[in-house]
């Protein structure tokens, strides 16, 4: 037997009709369905068991009713347009004024301290509620992106995972564009990274103006450029001693500052080093890169020539796993004994880094902080559970 989805439907909305009844067959009693087919004609008795498959069938293929509107969403089981008492094609100056019309009505200050409403009308808790109502209305209808996601949900109610996304992600979307609070986030923390990088640079100078190797230099500086025979100044111009001492020590850190080239991490902060910069920068650094690294890659396996100075001292750095600054902190000899022992070949590397870790081996083996370090694990560290008597 075949049957299509229209009589399937026939039968379904016609069971409890005179087409089900009982048929006795052989003393027994059953329930049997007088079927129709599809084209017309005359039909046949079927028992009822046999119906059930078809049954389930029928079930998945009638469409069931959608749900516009459904509790949680914009007005809930009302239609926003409906609550303000406007139409669909109304202007937003109609809804606004419909909503200052409602607003005043049911605003709760009319009920304050009242158990009923003035005039005879809703009670305040009812009022209150259609207040909120009315709200939710104008909140909904005096977006226009809101409002179109609510006409279509009118007109297109079965959709309704869709309805539900739009709704939260748009009441969930946070109120301030989130590229500005980026923005201002890198800016924020741009200007801490300076300031910071600033007082260790003072740092680092007020500590080189206290080291007499670079003092006795810079003294020396000041008095051959006349700049501390300035401050002894006699008359009316005539200052304190401390207000003297002062002016120098400004004089020699400033020279120290001039003269001295400070690097790695208490080097002088540049405007282009901070966060905000090398963001804005990042495209021109990584096609820079790029570059360097198509030009090495030409000049240093396809045509194999020599390493000059800085790329051996690039290839030591990066053997040491170390980074620009720190790499530029180091004194100039010892770049120079890495040049002299040829460390960019990887073999003399490992040769020196083993030679580096047994000499720090023997330091701490000579070392008396770690003497007495490794004699109390040996005596009364972890693992060994001692009592001392008072």
């Amino acid at each position: 037997m075949t049957v299509n989805s229209a009589p399937v439907t026939q039968m379904v909305s016609g069971l409890l009709t005179e087409e089900l009844v009982k048929y006795s067959v052989n003393g027994k009693e059953e329930l049997m369905l007088y079927l129709l087919p599809g084209g017309g004609g005359g039909g046949r008795w079927v028992p009822w068991p046999r119906l059930w498959p078809w049954l389930w069938v029928a079930a998945a293929l009638v469409p069931r009713p959608a749900r516009g509107l459904t509790e949680g969403l914009y007005c809930g089981r009302r239609v926003c347009y409906d609550v303000l008492g406007v139409s669909r094609e109304a202007s937003k100056a109609e809804i606004a004024r419909a909503y200052r019309q409602l607003a005043r009505k049911y605003h709760p200050d009319r009920y304050r301290g009242e158990t009923a409403a003035p005039g005879g009308g809703d009670p305040p808790e009812a009022a209150h509620e259609k207040f909120l109502l009315v709200a939710t209305a104008y909140e909904t209808l005096k977006d226009e992106e809101t409002r179109k996601d609510y006409d279509y949900m009118l007109d297109h109610p079965e959709e309704y995972y869709r309805h539900y996304y739009h709704y939260y992600s748009r009441r969930l979307a946070p109120k301030v564009d989130v590229r500005i609070v980026i923005l201002v986030t890198v800016c924020a923390i741009s200007v801490f990274q300076f300031f910071s990088w600033w007082s260790s640079y003072n740092e680092a100078i007020n500590y080189l103006a206290t080291v007499p190797k670079y003092r006795i230099q810079a003294t020396e500086i000041a008095r051959q450029q006349g700049l501390l025979n300035k401050t002894k100044e006699k008359g009316k111009n005539r200052r304190s001693k401390e207000e003297i001492r002062e002016e120098e020590e400004e004089i020699i850190k400033d020279i120290i500052k001039n003269k001295i080239d400070i690097k790695g991490g208490y080097q002088k902060p540049k405007i282009y080093d901070i966060l905000l910069f090398q963001i804005l920068l990042a495209p021109f650094y990584v096609c820079k890169y790029i570059v360097w690294y198509c030009w090495w890659i030409y000049c240093f396996t396809i045509k194999g020539q020599e390493y000059g100075v800085e790329e051996k001292l690039y290839i030591i750095r990066r053997y040491m796993k170390m980074s620009q600054s720190q790499f530029d902190s180091l004194e100039d000899h010892q770049k120079e004994t890495f040049l002299e022992r040829q460390l960019w070949i990887r073999e003399n590397y490992e040769v020196y880094k083993q030679e580096q870790e047994e000499e720090l081996k023997k330091k701490m083996a000579m070392d008396p902080r770690w003497k007495r370090y490794r004699r109390w694990m040996k005596n009364e560290g972890p693992g060994r559970l001692t009592f001392i008597d008072d």
